[in-house]
């Protein structure tokens, strides 16, 4: 299962779910975006990792994501709670985002109450 986390734009996986990309997901540093290994990071904060980037800009590389998703229905992708942790983000700002990914994404539980009960879930991270 190809792990998805939240990155920022400098490509520094340093702390929570990109962190544990970077150590047991192959994450890359300097790639803020993409395939790396077994993960795929989404960018939601800047290059300096001060700023949380735009609800538009944040969907647009949810997009992008998704896209790479429905091109690879052979694999299976564990999407974290982008953007809901150290960006600051509400779920209920960003989960809607995914509401077009296609079956091979697997969400966190606590996604449910924006992304439905007909969606897959794995748990929580």
């Amino acid at each position: 299962m190809c792990f998805v986390f939240g990155s920022n734009e400098g490509g520094f996986h340093g702390a929570g779910a990109a962190a544990f990309a970077l150590r047991r997901k192959g994450a890359i540093l300097r790639q803020a975006f993409g395939f790396q290994g077994e993960s795929f990071a989404i960018p939601t904060k800047d290059a300096s990792i001060r700023h949380t980037l735009t609800l538009p800009t944040i969907k647009a590389y949810v997009d992008e994501f998704i896209e790479e998703a429905k091109m690879h229905s052979e694999l299976s992708f564990q999407v974290t709670r982008i953007g809901c942790g150290l960006a600051g983000l509400k779920d209920e700002d960003i989960a809607p985002m995914f509401k077009d990914a296609p079956d091979n994404c697997w969400f966190d539980t606590a996604w449910q109450p924006w992304l439905g009960d007909q969606r897959n879930y794995w748990g929580h991270f």
